[in-house]
């Protein structure tokens, strides 16, 4: 039997709990010494790694051996960056110019790959292969309760708002498609039935998978619903033209209740008449500003997933793990910017929050546009068990440290969180306000301070001085996220002290 100070020592070298009593007669992996450090930094992984009772040093994955392919990883790393606020960068765009929204997508962009290298390099250094772990190899207990209650409260959030748009959104994609009554009292047009229905039946069951890698196909298949979504705004842009003309049916269009943007405008036989709003701007600075700034900022928010995609990489390495971060940013920012530019050139100043809703104001039965919606709403759908696999990682690691994985404790947990989440959704409908202050602490905790501290900690001060340019960098990016955090939250003071409803944060 192990003694407790070494129990930890297994805990802390692989980044996971492991009861070696439990895997009596388990094979495990013994990794070929060119797979274990095929990069420059990789000998550093041991290098504080204590010998175990029978002089060896413990291997670096000792729960399973990592299966999952280059590219698995990358559509599952992908497919957690990909947020329902893609439906907002248009808007964005439109509030701050192509020119500018261009260059703050860029920063953030370049940001978040810099960050994920803290994350990898401050893992390499102790062979940590948990958010968590990390907290507490830097800072002791409390460390590991802020990683694992920010990765809890964010993730918790972003799933909340995906089902919310499920509830919201399947109801009227439901009666576009059959041409119902939209007063009828028709059990599958009840967001909430339709909710419990889909958590139920599509994101329980994927979320009970034992492993992450296994969600890489229909990580894949919810990518290819957003390529679809694309190629759909890039498509519109040439059918449209600006102004547009309003959809004339009062009946639909007092159904749908579509939330027109602040600017007023005038309307004549369903014309609008701005015609300066058809001209794009390179440039733009007006009171909506400042709110697209944290959006931006968030739009990268894939960190607590880049552990657990590194611990199930097959052959893993920090060079080629940061190989799947940077191809899955480079994707996911080239979406970002496309969809924004051809929704914004397609609607100029007249585009809305939501930019499915502004096509729905031209004709709310369009085919392509109803299809799309059901593209987005499996996208989001199945980017729910992506989600949760980072929240019931922490749990453990929280509440579970010493124990080895256990299907009933992994099933339930999956069954509490989702059960807690739907009842949020069906019975809290304004509980994303209380998400968007929570978006706006913990997003720049888990992208910008806790990398950064934790790299400045973790990584030896005889190997990097604190006056060193890498832990010089680190703190100034941990001023940053600082920042950030303090703007977000200003906006959302003040957005609800104005009644502005736009408040920022979130996925």
């Amino acid at each position: 039997m192990m003694e407790p100070s070494q129990s930890e020592m297994n805990i802390l070298s692989n980044g996971k709990s492991h009861d070696l009593g439990d895997d009596k007669g388990v094979p495990t992996k013994t990794f070929p010494e060119e797979d274990q450090f095929d990069d420059p930094e990789g000998g550093l992984e041991n290098e504080e790694f204590l010998p175990t009772a029978d002089g060896k040093k413990p291997i670096r994955f000792t729960d399973f051996e990592g299966k999952t392919s280059f590219g698995m990883s990358v559509f599952n790393l992908g497919n957690a960056i990909m947020g329902s606020g893609i439906l907002g960068l248009a808007y964005a765009m439109a509030n701050t110019g192509i020119l500018l929204f261009w260059f703050l997508l860029t920063a953030v962009a370049a940001l978040s790959s810099y960050s994920i290298h803290l994350l990898l390099k401050s893992s390499g250094i102790v062979g940590i292969r948990a958010y968590e772990q990390l907290g507490y190899r830097a800072f002791g207990t409390p460390g590991k309760m802020a990683a694992g209650i920010a990765i809890t409260l964010q993730n918790i959030g972003a799933m909340s708002s995906y089902l919310y748009i499920v509830k919201s959104e399947l109801p009227l994609v439901i009666q576009a498609f059959l041409k119902a009554d939209p007063n009828a009292d028709l059990w599958y047009m009840n967001g909430n039935y339709l909710v419990i229905m889909v958590s139920a039946s599509i994101i329980l069951p994927l979320a009970l998978m034992k492993q992450l890698g296994y969600l890489g196909y229909t990580s894949g298949f919810s990518l290819s619903c957003m390529v679809f979504f694309l190629s759909a705004v890039i498509y519109k842009k040439f059918q449209i033209p600006c102004p547009f003309e309003e959809y004339a049916s009062n009946s639909t269009a007092s159904h749908l209740a579509l939330n027109v943007s602040s600017h007023a405008h005038e309307y004549t036989n369903g014309l609008v008449h701005e015609e300066e709003d058809c001209s794009p701007r390179m440039f733009t600075m007006n009171s909506q500003t400042a709110y697209t700034i944290p959006i931006l900022a968030f739009a990268f928010v894939c960190h607590p997933e880049v552990l657990p995609i590194y611990t199930e990489l097959r052959n893993p390495t920090k060079k080629k793990m940061q190989k799947v971060s940077n191809l899955s940013i480079l994707v996911m920012y080239t979406m970002y910017f496309l969809a924004a530019l051809f929704g914004y050139l397609t609607f100029k100043g007249n585009v809305e929050p939501e930019l499915l809703h502004t096509y729905s104001r031209i004709d709310p039965y369009d085919t392509l546009i109803l299809c799309v919606r059901v593209a987005v709403l499996t996208a989001v759908t199945l980017t729910v068990p992506i989600v949760l696999f980072p929240v019931r990682r922490a749990i453990q690691q929280m509440l579970f440290p010493t124990k080895s994985f256990n299907w009933l404790r992994h099933t339930a947990i999956a069954l509490i969180l989702l059960t807690f989440i739907n009842m949020l959704v069906i019975f809290a409908p304004n509980i994303l306000g209380i998400f968007g202050i929570i978006g706006a602490t913990s997003a720049p905790c888990l992208i910008f301070i806790f990398p950064a501290v934790f790299y400045i900690r973790i990584v030896p001060k005889e190997d990097e001085p604190m006056n060193s340019r890498p832990k010089i960098l680190a703190a100034c990016f941990a001023a940053l996220g600082v920042s950030f955090m303090v703007m977000s939250l200003s906006f959302i003071f003040i957005d609800w002290t104005t009644g502005g409803g736009h408040a920022a944060g979130g996925h």
